[in-house]
């Protein structure tokens, strides 16, 4: 019998990916005053630790009145500071028909979505032969996307979908590609030389975007 309650899902996908710790230190509540170093996050002075700290209570539908129709609500360890040195992360999707989370990639993280409503088509690039993974997902089922590799949600369904993605990292970065090239200051010439695109186009592109130069 399949569970397709997202939730329990979500508490697996989570746990498959957590390393543990030492159990002089079962957890390290993430200090956000603090500036966080290459391991994360100093600790928290424990008298200061809540249980709110171990709870994460934004995961809602975002707003997808957007050109993109999708919103993306993250529990980094920015949201949800009890996350920090554990490992894991979880974020949650929402998409219109038509809608999409656009190329992007996690350069700290694998990810994995479970649809909890409606279908989405989900796919990614390999990184030593660009070939493109691309399936359908259907309500109940998981998809995986490997450590820094570049992926997408699509929407092509006609109903409302909600993804619940879970990440192997506390903060596992996000890069979308598109804001990478044409959301900046990369000056157009040497976006149309690096990418062959017509600078007028590039130009474009960083009009829609919010780039310059």
């Amino acid at each position: 019998m399949h569970n397709n309650n997202p939730f329990l899902v979500v508490l697996f996908v989570a746990a498959s990916f957590y390393r543990g710790s030492d159990a002089a230190a079962s957890f390290c509540v993430g200090d956000l005053t603090r500036q966080p170093t290459p391991s994360g996050y100093p600790c928290k002075n424990p008298e200061n630790v809540t249980v709110d700290d171990f709870v994460f209570t934004e995961f809602v539908n975002g707003n997808t009145s957007n050109t993109n129709k999708a919103s993306a609500v993250p529990g980094f360890v920015q949201q949800f500071p009890g996350l920090n040195g554990l490992g894991l992360a979880v974020a949650r999707a929402d998409i219109e028909p038509g809608g999409a989370i656009p190329l992007h990639s996690h350069p700290a993280a694998t990810e994995m979505i479970y649809v909890a409503e409606g279908s989405i088509t989900a796919g990614f690039i390999s990184g030593a032969s660009n070939v493109v993974y691309v399936k359908k997902l259907n309500k109940g089922e998981v998809m995986v996307f490997p450590r820094g590799l570049f992926h997408f949600q699509v929407n092509t369904g006609k109903e409302h979908a909600v993804g619940i993605a879970s990440f192997s990292d506390s903060e596992p970065g996000v890069q979308l590609v598109s804001l990478a090239i044409f959301g900046n200051d990369f000056p157009s010439f040497l976006v149309e030389k690096t990418t062959s695109i017509d600078e007028a186009e590039v130009k474009k592109l960083k009009a829609l975007l919010g780039g310059s130069g």
